[in-house]
């Protein structure tokens, strides 16, 4: 008689783990945040930020005596849009963006616009540049013009590294922090205490469930880009992913040093959304760190999501190895020490 033997059991940490993917695959809101949220936003982005084939300036002329004739003069230049604006419109026009510059008719006229705007600026430029040579001014010569596009130069191609840092963080701390508060409100991190798992082998199976769906959460953003826009990769894609990884393994241990002692949804939430406001806002996602004042740069370039989003734009755009993204990474290597040991020593199971 053949004896039937039972099947091996597996690591508590591998069956932790192979039960949180098949958890986090079957969430429809997981697949949305993770993969279709990030192309949307890389897709508004870059038809709002797109360069255009001609660089045109949008003039709005103030109604009233000799409006027609300043708009028919500066409208006959490919490179002015006359923006057609009702009487008292053109502040309108100017605060929402749809217009440059506001030209008063006048001898000589007057030009309102914003001057932190680089487009304003631009503008009132090529505008007053137009309407002195329509006056008979003479230029002395004319320079030959050689335009040149640097590769990357372009906003979406800046943008795309900084919407992955955000991804990568945001998935990694809603990922395994909010998982680890939804489960310990539900009682069950209570029923653990009772298996052979150890508490490290718990947190290190959700970390690990996470790291899975790395590699496809990068190689939809910017195979996405690359396809959409043309965004480049100068930069090897091991060093790539590997920096991808050292930032999702830091990420994650934020993550579950933010929820090592929640006991609700609303306090990890609001835990969460007070971490991560300042690397929103200073990190670089959609503009430069470097837009704040002096006194607040050490501690916006010791921010995570700072180190993180300059290693991916130094490897993408710079095409940049490990060597050269060293410091951002050394950040990155002490918050995720820093984060799994407080971690560990913090963490509860009730």
């Amino acid at each position: 008689m053949t004896e039937t033997r039972s099947a091996q059991p597996r690591h508590p940490f591998v069956e932790m783990t192979i039960t949180r993917l098949l958890v986090m695959v079957r969430e429809p809101e997981m697949i949305f945040w993770v993969f279709v949220f990030p192309l949307l936003m890389a897709l508004a982005l870059g038809i709002a930020f797109r360069t255009p084939s001609e660089t045109q300036v949008a003039v709005a002329v103030e109604p009233g005596a000799g409006a027609t004739e300043l708009a028919d003069t500066l409208a006959a230049h490919e490179s002015i849009e006359i923006i057609p604006v009702d009487p008292g419109g053109t502040e309108t026009a100017l605060r929402d963006g749809l217009a440059h510059l506001v030209v008063v008719p006048g001898d000589p006229p007057r030009y309102r616009f914003d001057p932190i705007r680089s487009e304003s600026r631009l503008a009132r430029q090529t505008v007053d540049d137009l309407l002195q040579r329509a006056a008979g001014r003479k230029d002395v010569w004319t320079g030959r013009d050689e335009t040149v596009t640097a590769t990357g130069s372009r906003y979406i191609d800046w943008l795309i590294p900084g919407l992955l840092g955000m991804n990568i963080m945001g998935t990694g701390m809603w990922g395994v922090g909010f998982t680890l508060v939804l489960q310990r409100t539900r009682k069950m991190l209570k029923r653990l205490i009772a298996t052979p798992m150890r508490r490290y082998q718990y947190l290190a199976a959700l970390v690990a469930a996470r790291l899975v769906l790395l590699g496809l959460e990068v190689a939809a953003l910017v195979g996405f880009a690359r396809l959409m826009f043309g965004v480049p990769i100068e930069g090897s894609l091991v060093t790539l992913g590997t920096v991808s990884l050292l930032g999702a393994m830091t990420f994650s241990g934020i993550g579950l040093l933010t929820a090592s002692r929640a006991q609700t949804i609303e306090g990890i939430s609001g835990i969460m959304n007070v971490v991560m406001a300042p690397m929103w806002i200073c990190s670089g996602i959609f503009f430069a760190a470097s837009n704040f004042p002096d006194p607040l740069q050490p501690f916006i370039q010791a921010l995570p999501l700072t180190a993180l989003v300059d290693a991916l734009r130094s490897v993408m755009l710079d095409g940049n190895g490990l060597l050269a993204t060293g410091p951002e990474l050394l950040i990155l290597a002490a918050w995720c020490a820093a984060s799994f040991f407080l971690a560990l020593r913090l963490f509860k199971w009730r």
